[in-house]
């Protein structure tokens, strides 16, 4: 195969504006929707309590997305928090955060995501995790980074179909759930004492767990320069993208307290939706809804997949000495940093350190999330004069509100994780020093 190494995608190959939607919508909702639940229900027995939580987080979300929104439609190329973290503050800003994103940012995930895929699978056989969940897991990373070697446009296919199919089993379990005879006293209008439980710190702490079942929202950022008309389309699917998993967000959440008892949903745990799905479908439920959540996390490996790799192009683009890692194929896919991500995937797949390399690295995350929010106060401050074809919406409230938030997830990881916060910080000391060996030197007069 012959390689080339392109700047842009010619606009015949990029992808429409719903493969952009798809790829934030899949990309957000993974199994944090089918878990957290049963962490929640135990302290809020409350229909109305629980979905002002989840439509809290969606809010909060969708500060976030209006933010980036405004940052993406002025610079829109591929490369996500890089290239933004580039061209507000510093090159070496941003390469610092491509770094995170390479090493553990979106390989983790994969291999996360895929590691449960193993998991189910082996539970729907009736045989033992441990070769055969790591071999599923692996078999699933290949197939998918291949789909994605094929061409741009076939990434936007195949990420819309699988999204497509998943947002229609979570509408139809959330449907379904309210279509049983005999549902649960439970009330989604304010009752007495719901304020109470409002104001208990357990509330607070759900958030944080809400909050993770929203990431991703930012996907298409990745992608942007293989988006048609990218200054328009990938704020659209950022905002839209956003809205649509917070309505399906609220709605299946609210179909499984109505369905079953609050009490088995506080016991089932991180299986509350397998619990749910009995209650709604009999003893079959428990395999359709691991059926589910696999197909789910197909989706949202396919968007990873798509999205990390033009992190580490763009990275390749901009710095002569990695300029390997920007070379593509006739049909405008990466194919070195396809590789390397999914390589690096099965590594982590194999090794088994997956959930502690996350641990180690979503403190990380959140300060370059919590960099490039505050971006939008730094460049009307300092560069006013930047063409700003979409502005935050709700600004300064918006953002100010989303600062506070990432502020306050970070203490709790601080506070709830602090050897893992310090030795991902270890992380950012590796990049610099890559930075200041590879970053292209000035020209002497």
């Amino acid at each position: 195969m012959a390689l080339t190494s392109k700047m842009d995608t010619p606009e015949k190959n990029r992808a429409p504006f719903s493969a952009a939607l798809a790829l934030v919508i899949g990309n957000m909702i993974g199994t944090g929707v089918f878990v957290s639940l049963g962490f929640q229900a135990g302290d809020m027995p409350s229909g109305f309590v629980i979905a002002l939580l989840w439509l809290t987080g969606g809010v909060l979300a969708f500060c976030g997305a209006v933010n980036y929104a405004e940052l993406t439609a002025a610079f829109p190329k591929s490369g996500g928090e890089y290239q933004l973290l580039s061209q507000v503050y510093h090159p070496g800003v941003g390469f610092v955060s491509g770094w995170v994103s390479f090493i553990a940012g979106f390989p983790a995930p994969v291999a996360l995501n895929a590691l449960l895929i193993g998991g189910y699978v082996c539970s729907i056989l009736g045989v033992e995790s441990g070769f055969m969940e790591k071999a599923v897991a692996a078999g699933v990373v290949i197939m998918v980074t291949g789909a994605h070697l094929i061409s741009v446009s076939f990434s936007g296919r195949f990420q819309s179909i699988s999204t497509a199919l998943k947002v229609l089993l979570v509408a139809a379990l959330a449907v379904s759930g309210f279509l049983i005879p005999e549902g649960q006293p439970v009330s989604f209008l304010p009752r007495s004492g719901d304020g109470k439980l409002i104001w208990q710190m357990a509330f607070f702490n759900s958030l944080v767990y809400v909050l993770y079942a929203y990431s991703g929202w930012n996907a298409a950022c990745y992608v942007a320069g293989e988006i048609k008309n990218p200054g328009r389309n990938v704020p659209r699917a950022l905002l839209l993208g956003t809205g649509i998993v917070t309505l399906l967000y609220i709605a299946v959440n609210a179909a499984m307290i109505y369905s079953t008892p609050v009490a088995e949903l506080a016991a089932a745990g991180p299986e509350v939706a397998r619990v749910a799905a009995g209650r709604i479908f009999g003893p079959a439920g428990g395999a359709l809804i691991a059926g589910l959540i696999g197909l789910g996390l197909i989706s949202s490996i396919s968007a990873m997949t798509w999205a990390g790799p033009r992190v580490t192009q763009q990275v390749g683009q901009d710095f002569p000495q990695l300029s390997w890692l920007a070379r593509t194929s006739p049909s405008s896919v990466p194919v070195t940093a396809v590789g390397l991500q999914c390589l690096m995937a099965l590594v982590l797949v194999l090794s088994g350190d997956v959930q502690q390399l996350i641990d180690r690295t979503i403190f990380l995350l959140e300060v370059m999330t919590l960099l490039t929010v505050f971006g939008v106060v730094h460049l009307r401050s300092f560069r006013p004069q930047i063409e700003r074809p979409l502005k935050a919406w709700g600004y300064p409230f918006t953002t100010i509100l989303y600062l506070a938030m990432v502020g306050w997830t970070m203490a709790v990881l601080l506070r709830n994780k602090p050897e893992e916060t310090r030795s991902g910080l270890l992380l950012l000391l590796v990049g610099a020093m890559i930075y200041f060996a590879v970053r292209p030197k000035p020209n002497k007069a």
